[in-house]
């Protein structure tokens, strides 16, 4: 059976006047339905780019990405958003929850994208939230809530949808480290309910939490495997490169 997500050679060019920017440099790996893998690497690293490839929210300058057996880059904008849709629940590290709606209309916002009926869309974003145990506060707005709870907000977004990948960006950046292990806690549930969890992260010990790691450098893959082994957290040139996060 094929991998749920596959980069072959995958490069991303970004062009600022005369110049090239590489931000991804023929990465290839593969990650199976039901692991759970953090991609981690410093800022500049191309942990970034790969998240925007894997969620579909940009496509290879060259190289393929297949999700679920489709190749992204042969798809139109309109085809990579129902690919967003239906395949893919986002978790961002500022939670990106809308202000003015209560929580259950929260998390309904992914099925109204997917023209998913209104009792239907009440039923499963009520089911969602009582799965991150917030089911009784469905009426609350996101700012009365804490902070590890709006990111209980935002999975039970993800999930609702019942995607195929979650894809977590940088989950626990704006959450003390409590609640940050609370959030880890959580994502490794879903890992052991049978979902595939897609952790970006810039900190290792975030990362180490995920069965596997891929660790990046200058858009490269410079290490992928087990994340229990000792080399998955120190490489030749990880220390001067581990401190920070960034966008890239």
């Amino acid at each position: 059976m094929a991998a749920l997500i596959t980069f072959q050679d995958v490069c991303k060019y970004y062009h600022t006047g005369d110049s090239t920017v590489v931000a991804a440099d023929h990465i290839s790996f593969e990650i199976e339905a039901g692991e759970f893998t953090a991609i981690v690497g410093s800022s500049g690293s191309g942990k970034s780019t790969c998240m925007n490839i894997i969620g579909c929210l940009d496509v290879p300058s060259e190289g393929t990405y297949l999700l679920n057996g489709q190749e992204a880059g042969r798809m139109n904008k309109n085809q990579l958003a129902q690919v967003r849709n239906k395949l893919l629940g986002f978790i961002f590290q500022q939670y990106n929850l809308l202000p003015k709606l209560n929580l259950l209309e929260n998390v309904e916002v992914p099925l109204m994208y997917a023209g998913v009926p209104r009792g239907e869309r009440r039923e499963r974003a009520r089911a969602a939230l009582e799965r991150v145990g917030l089911g009784d506060k469905w009426r609350h707005k996101p700012m009365e809530l804490s902070g590890g709870q709006q990111q209980r907000v935002s999975i039970a977004r993800a999930l609702v949808g019942k995607p195929s990948v979650i894809l977590a960006d940088e989950p626990t950046g704006a959450l003390d480290s409590r609640t940050g292990r609370e959030v880890l806690s959580m994502l490794q549930d879903l890992h052991g309910q049978g979902h595939t969890v897609v952790l970006i992260t810039h900190d290792n010990s975030i990362a180490v939490q995920a069965q596997r790691i891929i660790r990046l450098e200058d858009g490269r893959v410079v290490y992928d495997g087990p994340a229990s082994a000792p080399e998955a957290v120190v490489t030749p040139r990880a220390a001067g490169h581990q401190a920070g996060g960034g966008s890239t």
